[in-house]
């Protein structure tokens, strides 16, 4: 088993989640996306970020607004509608259901002996 892939998966599988949280924070362009998310090291590229906006944009969950740019062209500005507020609560209480549950096997494959045959 490849140790790499797992942990690209793994941070592939909170990708959409982590997206919707740093939008729902207020308007904010891809690149600052891009920033935050690679600074916390959930390391995603542009080809991987712009098709997840889109499919978050068709689904209802994130709408854009262009903004002039003094430095170059209009940007688009992500915000989260109603319905992707509630997607992103239903998200976050699976995710804190999942730490939990997570957490709890680690804790308790650390405490207890392995009982041998």
């Amino acid at each position: 088993m490849n140790l790499e892939n797992t942990q690209v998966q793994m941070r592939k599988g909170i990708l959409e989640f982590c997206i919707l949280h740093i939008i729902s924070r207020g308007e904010v362009y891809a690149s600052d996306m891009l920033e935050e998310l690679t600074a916390a090291k959930i390391m995603v590229v542009e080809g991987t970020l712009y098709p997840l906006l889109t499919r978050l944009k068709n689904a209802g969950l994130v709408e854009y607004k262009w903004v002039e740019s003094s430095s170059g062209p209009p940007r688009k500005y992500y915000s989260v509608t109603d319905k992707g507020k509630e997607f992103k609560e239903s998200l976050e209480t699976t995710w804190n259901e999942l730490v939990g549950s997570t957490s709890k096997i680690i804790k308790n494959q650390s405490t207890k002996t392995v009982k041998e045959k």
